[in-house]
């Protein structure tokens, strides 16, 4: 099976290649389904070659006559790239099929890059070698701003586009410096003279940034909830739900497996930033997704908060790397499910909402409401993926969720370290990040598909298509499939952490035949996700049966008002009401918010007026200031552009004159 995986990915390179051309000529009707058609098989091969090299422990290489000039490009697919391969294909196939469903506002502008967008992704994973890796990263770069800006005429699509391309670019000018201070000419491979202590830890910092601006950790995140409600859903579902996790695959990839080998890298100083940067992202990430109306703009908060978590087991791997091997392990365990989790609900979130939007003319939840009447098959769809991002068990976001709690509990073996507090703190924010995600998840939930509808084109949605129908219920299946039988996912990632922590005496995450998980083997606790879904279902159905066949039997009758008769679905509890008890609580500290209220005298005619202000204290304090150091430097330099050919050329003259004269001093 592994041996195919070179022939599949090219042959899914060669569709990919295809259906872009086709977007670009065929006509939008016709084409679109051969590009999203061809999209889905390409995927499809590049999953069966991620899982063939996963499942067996082979390491492949191949060679190709590309790339720069008397150099040839590197890939190689191994236990690592092929997980994430997996990860990134899967989702490309639901999200292909789901876009047969769905309508493009501009196809010719989104057909053409979709394929590509997945193509460059693979590429990244597959890149052995510097070259080949900065060119698939930044072909994912352009091919997914050019989906971000496909609907110019969108409120804010090209504000988001040029947020970021920005970010994009900086991102990949930090991953570029990286290489030039490793000395990487050529193979992603330790370099063979390690640089110096200040030279590494620069390198460092700079792939830190390069690659976690492009996964959304905090404070680099500012493009991520501008460009996901740009973008068509079923890009949407690509960037927060696959192309984030190329992120974490490039961090891994660099951080593991190149620069910890030299032996001299700052370990513990790297763990504690990434610990305490995935604590931020996590609460920061939720509490923004709690103050949001637009339901894809509250998804996209959310990828925050999981990349937060996901950066937090990476984190406590490092963390216990040398001194407790097991517990670093369970960390890197934790954070690949949580990886492949994210991938999933998220996909099925993003695309989920990507429907309500089509059929119902906006995203904003403040216009939707009673969706369940009439569509109810999304609806529960939609609510297998609320309760997987919850963190409820026993669907796969509480497996994982629950497998980094619980390494993060093993700071105590630590010692007297100073870097064991960050394992009580780093538990408490994932508590509170879980206990938040529920309720802005009943939020998103009860405000979009209960009730009554809260506007004319909500009471007139219609049920998603087959194509969306069968991607959702394929990605909800799975989220219930591993999270009641999480062992064989764990299993399959052993090979993935032998890899990155070597297989001399580090423990793997025990399982007892597959069906119940112990994060530290011959300690408790246990997770037994079968026995418990299957308790959870008695729980649930028996009182209901037993109710059914003894009492009355049901009457149907209206929904109950809360005491205010009024038929107006303006009455209903709205989303900004349901995040008021929490906005006052945290949204002084952290968004700065101030409530304004006007209320006219008794006998006015004019109405009441309530205004909320949140600021975003991030981008006003980070980047805000340099964005206007730069603006007021462009009208200051203006005036150069009108100038004579007799001043251009004495500026030139002053400019060499001062050269010479520096070097003149120099030597």
């Amino acid at each position: 099976m592994s041996a195919l995986a070179f022939p599949a990915l090219g042959l899914a390179a060669l569709l990919w290649l295809t259906a872009a051309m086709l977007g670009a000529i065929a006509s939008p009707r016709r084409g679109r389904s051969l590009v999203y058609g061809l999209s889905a098989l390409g995927a499809f091969l590049g999953v069966f070659a991620g899982l063939g090299v996963l499942f067996q422990g082979a390491v492949l290489t191949q060679s190709l006559p590309l790339g720069l000039p008397g150099a040839r490009s590197l890939l190689r697919l191994d236990a690592l790239s092929g997980f994430f391969l997996a990860v990134v294909d899967g989702g490309g196939v639901f999200a292909s099929l789901a876009a047969l469903s769905l309508e493009d506002a501009e196809p010719r502008r989104v057909s053409p890059f979709f394929p590509l967008f997945l193509g460059a992704m693979s590429l990244t994973l597959l890149a052995a070698d510097s070259y080949t890796f900065l060119l698939g990263w930044e072909g994912m770069s352009v091919a997914s701003w050019a989906l971000v800006v496909a609907e110019p005429r969108r409120e804010g699509t090209v504000e988001a586009g040029y947020v970021y391309l920005m970010m994009a670019s900086a991102g990949t000018l930090a991953l570029l410096a990286a290489f030039v201070l490793l000395g990487i000419g050529g193979r992603l491979a330790p370099p063979p003279l390690a640089p110096g202590a200040g030279a590494l830890a620069l390198a460092l910092t700079l792939v830190t940034l390069g690659t976690t601006s492009k996964a959304g950790l905090v404070p680099l995140h500012v493009w991520l909830p501008l460009a996901h409600p740009a973008a068509p859903s079923q890009v949407s579902a690509l960037m927060s739900g696959v192309m984030t996790k190329v992120a974490v695959y490039a961090f891994l990839r660099l951080v593991f497996d190149v620069i910890l080998p030299t032996g001299a890298a700052p370990i513990n100083a790297l763990a504690g930033a990434i610990i305490l940067l995935g604590v931020l992202s996590a609460l920061h990430g939720v509490l923004s997704a709690l103050m949001q109306h637009d339901l894809k703009r509250l998804l996209a908060f959310h990828t925050v908060e999981n990349i937060g978590i996901i950066f937090l087991g990476i984190g406590f791997a490092l963390l216990f790397e040398k001194s407790v091997p097991a517990a670093a392990a369970l960390a890197l365990a934790a954070a690949l499910f949580h990886v492949l989790n994210h991938a999933l609900f998220k996909t099925l979130l993003f695309l989920g909402a990507g429907v309500v939007r089509e059929s119902a003319g906006s995203a904003d939840m403040e216009k939707l409401g009673g969706l369940i009447h009439r569509a109810p098959r999304l609806a529960f769809a939609f609510l297998i993926g609320t309760m997987a991002i919850s963190a409820l068990p026993p669907l796969n976001g509480f497996v994982s969720e629950w497998l980094a709690f619980q390494a993060m509990l093993q700071t105590p073996r630590l010692g007297s370290s100073p870097l064991a507090l960050l394992g009580p703190l780093a538990a408490a924010a994932l508590a509170l990040a879980a206990a938040l995600a529920a309720a802005c998840f009943v939020k998103a939930y009860g405000i979009t598909f209960l009730g009554r509808a809260r506007s004319p084109r909500a009471g007139a949605v219609v049920e998603a298509g087959r194509a969306a129908l069968a991607a959702l219920f394929g990605l909800a299946a799975l989220c219930v499939i591993f999270g009641i039988l999480p062992g064989p996912v764990l299993r399959a990632l052993g090979p993935v952490v032998t890899g990155r922590l070597g297989s001399a005496g580090v423990p793997q995450v025990s399982l007892s035949a597959g069906l119940s998980v112990s994060p530290i083997p011959g300690a408790p606790p246990h997770y037994a996700g079968l026995a418990l879904g299957f308790a959870l279902a008695i729980f649930m159905l028996l009182p209901a049966l037993l109710l059914r066949r003894r009492g009355a039997p049901p009457r149907r009758g209206p929904a109950w008002d809360c005491g205010f008769p009024d038929p107006s679905p303006a009455t209903q509890y709205s989303a900004g009401g349901f995040a008021a008890p929490i906005r006052r609580v945290f949204g002084p500290l952290v968004f700065a918010a101030r409530e304004r209220v006007e209320m006219p005298p008794p006998g006015a005619l004019t109405p009441a007026h309530f205004e909320v202000r949140l600021r975003d204290l991030v981008w006003e304090g980070i980047y805000r200031p340099p964005i206007r150091l730069v603006l007021a430097l462009a009208d200051r330099l203006n005036p150069l552009q009108f100038l004579t050919v007799r001043r251009y050329l004495g500026i030139v003259f002053g400019l060499l004159a001062a050269l010479l004269l520096v070097v003149a001093l120099w030597t």
